[in-house]
């Protein structure tokens, strides 16, 4: 029993030392960021009400939420996802406002993945919304937030990948899929799996036309020459305007300078159904996830009566710790704090001293010596101090 005590449950961990220096490092780095571009904090509760994530807003899946009870009998959670939270309270605080709101926040998400998955279930988000805008403007300055963010953490080799929800589902819906059909098949594009999608829509009686687009998108990926090639594809209304909202968001990214970050995937599906328009994932080297993913939703805010159009991202910072670490790039960190030693004799003076170097915004640990310095320097060494250092009453003497 006092064993399990101490380990963590699985799908969580502790995290401290130099790996949550490195992490306070870069969070406060990706904040600068979001306040450069006009984002100001939002902070909402840990848990919430049920209804927030329920599955009329397309959010988690319910056997995956943390769920229980509070003394009155309703069902809370914890939150699986910041957006429905930030769109509750958006729509709660700034119900009159008529203008765009862009909100940025950080916290955990706890989600109840599978064990197989080998996710972690608590993990750290920052994120940006930007409320109230429907704009292709409002598309591109997400999708250039995005790319800023990823290049203050440090990361040199990444590409944003763009899709849009609305194309799949136009050529679902002209192909006449039923909803189950849709499910089904939105699942084995999103895995790439060429061949399963081959062989499903084989079985399904739909046109050839349908079959050879929708059989397309698991390999419909690439730079500008992509958007070209669909939008010569007829059939679908929904999905040509997706091709040209696309196209309008690269000419607004060529503004910023930052299109050559910027890749197209007309077979990017969420499991969140509650994106509308475009969707974007942030990749890069040493991590098998995405470690931004985000995109449109005009309809969830009307859940919470505030019915504007809306789009937003979060960046995972544990897969973007761990990419960073794996491609070998360093975040500074600040150094550790040194440890003054001190004999007995000598400590009023010390305790003046370590005073006098705290307030010049030194970090100093003051402690007795009562060990050889050969083991407060192995001490040291193990907790990443700065330096080790006996004081001597002259040192005083020559402040």
């Amino acid at each position: 029993m006092q064993d399990r005590l101490l380990h963590t449950p699985e799908g969580v961990r502790d995290i401290y030392h130099g790996e949550y220096a490195k992490k306070q490092v870069l969070e406060n780095r990706l904040h600068k960021v979001f306040r450069l571009y006009g984002y100001q904090d939002m902070e909402t509760p840990t848990f919430e009400f049920f209804d927030v994530f329920g599955k009329e807003v397309g959010t988690t899946p319910s056997n995956e939420l943390y769920k229980f009870f509070d003394r009155e009998g309703n069902t809370l959670v914890l939150r699986p996802d910041f957006t429905p939270s930030i769109a509750r309270a958006a729509s709660k605080y700034f119900a009159d406002e008529t203008m765009p709101l862009r909100i940025s926040y950080a916290g955990n998400t706890f989600i109840n993945h599978s064990s197989y998955r080998g996710k972690l279930r608590e993990s750290t988000q920052m994120g940006g919304e930007l409320l109230g805008e429907e704009s292709v403007e409002a598309d591109a300055e997400m999708i250039a937030l995005t790319i800023e963010l990823l290049l203050e953490a440090g990361l040199k080799e990444f590409q944003v990948s763009v899709g849009h929800a609305a194309f799949f589902r136009g050529f679902a819906k002209e192909a006449g899929l039923t909803a189950d059909q849709e499910i089904e098949l939105k699942n084995l594009i999103s895995m790439k799996n060429m061949f399963g999608v081959e062989e499903y829509l084989s079985n399904l009686s739909i046109s050839e036309e349908h079959r050879r687009i929708l059989a397309s998108l698991t390999n419909m990926l690439g730079g500008r020459e992509i958007l070209e090639q669909a939008a010569a594809w007829k059939g679908s209304q929904k999905a040509s305007e997706a091709v040209s909202r696309l196209l309008g968001i690269y000419e607004v990214l060529k503004l910023y300078g930052l299109e050559h970050y910027v890749s197209f995937d007309l077979g990017m599906l969420s499991n969140y159904d509650y994106y509308t328009g475009i969707i974007f994932r942030g990749y890069t080297y040493g991590t098998g996830d995405a470690v931004v993913k985000g995109g449109r939703y005009d309809s969830l805010l009307s859940h919470f009566g505030k019915g504007v159009p809306a789009i937003g991202f979060a960046v995972y910072l544990d897969e973007l710790l761990l990419a960073l670490s794996r491609q070998k790039i360093e975040l500074p960190v600040e150094s550790g704090p040194t440890l003054l030693l001190y004999e007995k004799k000598d400590q009023k003076e010390a305790f003046l001293e370590a005073s006098n170097l705290r307030r010049q915004g030194c970090s100093v640990i003051l402690m007795e010596k009562k060990k050889e310095m050969d083991d407060y320097q192995d001490y040291a060494k193990r907790n990443g101090f700065y330096a080790v250092r006996l004081f001597q009453k002259s040192d005083s003497l020559a402040m």
